[in-house]
């Protein structure tokens, strides 16, 4: 994942920040709880494509 494409999206949900988790391939969303997929390096930032995050994915 491009870092520089990492400082300029953001949740569509909450408008906040991304983290990317390199082994599973998503970008999370603390705020939304939501894990947006990564296919073929390209981010897909919809929301009934996430799934939720844990608590224990939470608290990492």
């Amino acid at each position: 994942m491009d870092t520089k494409l990492l400082e300029i999206i953001v949740c569509p949900v909450t408008k906040g920040p991304l983290e990317f988790d390199r082994e599973k391939q998503e970008l999370l969303s603390r705020s939304a709880r939501l894990a947006y997929p990564v296919r073929d390096g390209i981010p897909v930032l919809l929301e009934n494509e996430a799934r939720t995050l844990s608590d224990d994915e939470l608290n990492r």
